[in-house]
């Protein structure tokens, strides 16, 4: 079934960047200079903050603070994007992987006490009618931590790079300032991925950096031209203004340089999922030496409209990319990854004691290492499958690091991440 909303919500948005470097603030400075600059970017963050927030039908405060928006699905923000101007809403996949292979979101069998199955906060206060989805509403206070409103809810790329490692990797791999952990899989035709990732509530050091565990479905030359789909859990002072552990989603089309964006920050994604806010904190997490919670992420091209699908534990198909967002990846992807990736300032001139996944090295095991199991990429035929050939990355073992394994209902799985700075890792 397919909805025509070719109407677009078009909000002229001029992208002014703030004067103060590293942190952004408004001036209301009032001597010989007047105050006519901060009240240009008062104007500017008040003209985003608009386009961003689309007028709700209803409004939902969740217990952590945040307040979730149900908007009407043809109102959000992805229909501003101009090769969206006339997209019909694809209101369900035309094709699903095999259902056999998936996990849903859940307490892990190997758990050592009770507890209830993954949920986001914010439902505990309500829920989103159909026809609308939950958008977490963006404050200024979001906006001002960023460092250029053009800038707010991209990922921040540093020009210094870095260099490449024996193997050809992507260059989200060697990017200045980011550190990763993957497990990879390259050189054919992938058309998805799949895997049940562990989740805590890694510690950050500076408000500046992040910690996320996250797939990667990649294609394109690593360079300018990269497409890249991404989603997982990520913990992002500077994007959320606390240290929740939050579900997202990222894509770009040119290695982050200009388009894209996480979650709905900007157009692109088409949400339909009344149930799932991207950016939402998810509740429980993994506790040290006791319960382990994870939770479940697909994402597959559809081989008839070629948009790309996500889906959320068992039974929340989100949204997707449509086609038009791409080059490289309006065929298929030629590389998945999976694992974590932190942001490592060294804003004292030592490794950012930033924590990977649990913050304990692979070594320690279930209960105390974080964990993705049952990595699987999907194929030509649609259908889900183990990885071959299975690689692993990581820039400093020391610091971060990798165990993989395979093991009955667990299939291909492995173990990563580690505390950032320790006596091997100064």
């Amino acid at each position: 079934m397919e909805v025509n909303f070719g109407l677009c919500f078009c909000l002229l948005v001029l992208l002014v960047p703030f004067t103060c470097a590293g942190r952004a603030t408004i001036s209301t400075t009032t001597g010989n200079g007047g105050n006519s600059g901060g009240s240009i970017q008062k104007l500017e963050v008040k003209k985003h903050l608009k386009n961003l927030n689309r007028p709700p039908v209803k409004s939902i405060k969740s217990p952590d603070g945040d307040i979730i928006d149900c908007v009407h699905v043809s109102h959000q923000p992805a229909f501003d994007h101009p090769e969206l101007k006339d997209h019909k809403i694809q209101m369900r996949p035309n094709f699903h992987p095999e259902r056999k292979t998936f996990g849903e979101s859940k307490v892990s069998s190997n758990s050592n006490s009770n507890s209830k199955p993954i949920t986001q906060l914010w439902q505990k206060n309500g829920m989103c009618s159909e026809g609308t989805i939950p958008i977490r509403r963006t404050r200024t206070n979001d906006i001002l931590r960023a460092s250029s409103v053009q800038n707010f809810g991209k990922k921040k790329q540093k020009s210094t790079p870095q260099p490449k490692p024996a193997k050809p990797l992507p260059d989200i791999l060697t990017q200045s300032g980011h550190q990763h952990v993957i497990a990879y899989v390259e050189g054919g035709d992938f058309y998805g991925a799949k895997a049940t990732i562990n989740v805590w509530d890694p510690k950050i050091q500076q408000p500046n950096e992040f910690s996320l565990s996250q797939i990667w479905i990649l294609a394109g030359a690593f360079g300018q031209d990269l497409n890249s789909i991404e989603a997982g859990w990520q913990v992002s002072p500077d994007l959320y203004g606390d240290n929740n552990t939050r579900l997202f989603t990222y894509w770009t089309s040119d290695a982050y340089q200009a388009t894209g964006c996480y979650n709905l920050l900007c157009s692109g994604f088409i949400q339909i999922n009344n149930g799932i806010a991207l950016g939402a904190s998810i509740s429980p997490l993994s506790n040290y030496g006791s319960s382990q919670y994870d939770i479940s992420i697909l994402v597959w091209k559809d081989p008839k409209e070629g948009n790309w699908w996500m889906q959320f534990g068992n039974d929340h198909v989100l949204g997707y990319w449509p086609a038009p967002l791409f080059s490289y990846l309006t065929e298929s992807a030629s590389m998945i990854e999976w694992g974590g990736e932190v942001v490592n300032s060294e804003s004292d001139g030592q490794h950012t004691s930033t924590q990977m996944g649990s913050g304990h090295f692979p070594d320690e095991g279930f209960g105390k290492a974080s964990y993705f199991e049952n990595i699987q990429v999907v194929d030509g035929d649609n259908k889900l499958r183990a990885p071959k050939d299975l690689g692993t990355y990581t820039e400093k073992d020391n610091c971060y690091n990798v165990k993989t394994g395979n093991a009955g209902d667990w299939g291909t799985y492995f173990y990563y991440g580690g505390p950032g700075r320790n006596p091997n890792c100064p």
